[in-house]
């Protein structure tokens, strides 16, 4: 089948779902499914909508459909020395570009370079009624009122069944540097923060067990630059350290306890929760596992300016995501009610009922 005919099956997949009120789970190559709340309802693949549309270097911009595998996306980008500056981690092989964009994943780059919502141009979709719709364009400079292309993101897939995204894209970095310090949590989160407000070509910051990693990417007389600046030891054929991290695959990842993701402001000091924590994006996301009360887990973080998420393990069942404010809560339920008004994409995935 052409990616027209599949295109065409699944918009009408999703319309008859629509007229039947069937729900649907939306599934590409099923690397994260673990992440969110149980949904139910028939399966719809969209891994067969495959094939880069189109991709021009000189203007750092590429479309792609959903189910095409992120690793070909990122061969392709590599090929010509550029990449996504956000990092996203695949959690597998065949994760998938829809899924990457559903989940909002963000490597250890993301404070420096940007999420995936900053990257996403435009998207095509099909929504709760199985129309399809085009939002943003396929330019670095997008004027188009109202960005709907990056509620996208993040939203597991219950606005919309992504069929096609547009991206900028960045060059390669000509050289990486990673520099280890030793030093306590507490002087690790200044010296991070002290960090970020000089002008130094910063693409890392992580810290775990008394060990602060830093890495620079740039230029090769800047990173030299920047790494005799803030000294340390460099520490060679770190790659597969950083993409261990991007992609959980570090020792501290294989613990049982459920994983909560806290975000929080960077220069939020020790939180002094019971778990073993990790901390990444210079202070600014903590890997915590943890089986202490989400309750009082969450007041915690909130108190600190932040948000918990149960992020692996636990009960699936329950509260995954932050609960939200009561005016938070009602601008989701009419976004959900205008690209979903019989709630039958991914239902329940993020909030229950809906």
């Amino acid at each position: 089948m052409t990616s027209s005919d599949i295109s065409a099956e699944l918009i009408s997949t999703v319309a008859d779902a629509f007229e039947c009120g069937t729900a649907l789970e939306i599934q590409g190559g099923g690397t994260k499914q673990f992440y969110g709340r149980r949904s139910a309802g028939s399966l719809l693949r969209v891994k067969g909508h495959q094939g880069i549309v189109n991709y021009e270097p000189t203007e750092l911009v590429v479309s792609v459909r959903s189910g095409t595998r992120l690793s070909e996306l990122q061969q392709a980008l590599a090929d010509a020395q550029q990449l996504l500056g956000f990092e996203p981690p695949a959690f597998g092989t065949d994760a998938t570009v829809g899924g990457m964009v559903a989940c909002g994943f963000s490597g250890p780059a993301r404070p420096y370079r940007g999420s995936v919502r900053d990257a996403v141009l435009g998207v095509e979709i099909i929504n709760g009624r199985g129309q399809q719709l085009r939002f943003g364009g396929e330019v670095i400079k997008n004027v188009a009122g109202y960005d709907a292309s990056r509620l996208m993101v993040g939203a597991m897939g219950t606005l919309g069944v992504v069929l096609q995204v547009s991206f900028k894209v960045l060059p390669a970095p000509e050289v990486t540097m990673t520099r280890t310090f030793e030093m306590s949590e507490i002087l690790a989160l200044e010296q991070m923060n002290i960090w970020a407000g000089r002008p130094l070509p910063l693409s890392a910051c992580a810290f775990y067990a008394d060990r602060l990693l830093v890495r620079l990417c740039g230029s090769g007389d800047a990173v030299l630059a920047a790494g005799r600046e803030i000294g340390g030891d460099e520490v060679h054929d770190t790659m597969t350290w950083w993409e261990s991290l991007r992609e959980q695959a570090l020792p501290f990842f294989a613990q049982e306890e459920p994983l909560w993701r806290l975000s929080v402001p960077p220069a939020t000091g020790p939180m002094n929760l019971p778990g073993d924590c990790l901390i990444d994006w210079g202070g600014a996301q903590r890997w915590l596992f943890c089986e202490h009360s989400a309750d009082a887990l969450r007041q915690v973080v909130r108190d600190a300016g932040g948000h918990a998420t149960l992020f692996r393990g636990g009960n699936r069942d329950g509260e995954i995501f932050e609960p939200l404010q009561s005016v938070q809560f009602r601008l989701q339920q009419e976004l959900k009610r205008a690209f979903d008004p019989r709630s039958i994409l991914n239902p329940g995935r993020m909030v229950e009922g809906w």
